[in-house]
């Protein structure tokens, strides 16, 4: 019934002309949100299972790896007082009780099998790129294309997007390695995201995309 109802949503913003292709660039980077032991670990009350998201990116990011495609990662952590949570701790309040500084909660997933050279983004709010360096880590490198990953896909997934595509970037989003805590917000910012601000895109075409650097 969900899927049936975003095909017919899709037919109507193509009939509008909305929901074109963005497409590959010619250099690009992969941008990991928030894959950390606060929502991949069961043993956390935020977690999710997301072990398959997890496999794909290491897929990803091996590929990555071969090419010499800079890969970045960001975490979400707050201070003991929460001064640096702002409004947005008022709203998620139940977050930020568990995401402090220097807690498992805040390390990376192993799973992903980060290298010392590959930068982690500390954030306080959704998007990878509000009040953090990673813009002005990508301009030197001339990258054009994000591939962006992590959890969740309604929340930080789609507001790295939102600002990705703002300022100017590609943002191809590879479906199996986004993950959220229900399917239907999942669905509908995959369906949101794919029709407005990126691509939404099978790991294979990434893969194959990334093979040509």
């Amino acid at each position: 019934m969900v899927m049936e109802y975003f095909k017919q949503a899709r037919e109507f913003y193509a009939s509008k002309g909305i929901g074109q292709k963005i497409g590959f660039g010619e250099k690009a980077a992969v941008v990991v949100v928030d894959f950390q032991t606060g929502f991949t670990n069961i043993k956390s009350p935020l977690a999710t299972d997301y072990s398959e998201q997890l496999r794909a990116t290491r897929k990803l990011l091996d590929r990555a790896r071969e090419k010499s495609v800079p890969i970045y990662y960001t975490i979400t952590s707050y201070r003991t007082d929460r001064k640096d949570a702002g409004a947005w701790g008022k709203k998620m309040g139940g977050i930020f009780n568990f995401l402090v500084e220097g807690s498992d909660w805040v390390a990376l997933d192993e799973r992903l099998g980060r290298l010392d050279s590959e930068p982690i983004i500390y954030k306080k709010y959704p998007s990878a790129f509000f009040s953090t360096p990673l813009q002005s880590m990508l301009v030197p490198d001339r990258i054009d294309t994000i591939v962006v990953t992590g959890c969740v896909t309604s929340g930080c997934i789609r507001a790295t997007v939102v600002d990705g595509v703002s300022l100017g970037y590609r943002v191809i989003v590879p479906q199996e390695c986004v993950g959220d805590r229900h399917e239907v917000p999942h669905e509908a910012n995959l369906f949101d995201i794919d029709t407005k601000y990126g691509d939404v895109v099978s790991l294979k075409e990434v893969l194959n995309y990334l093979e040509s650097f």
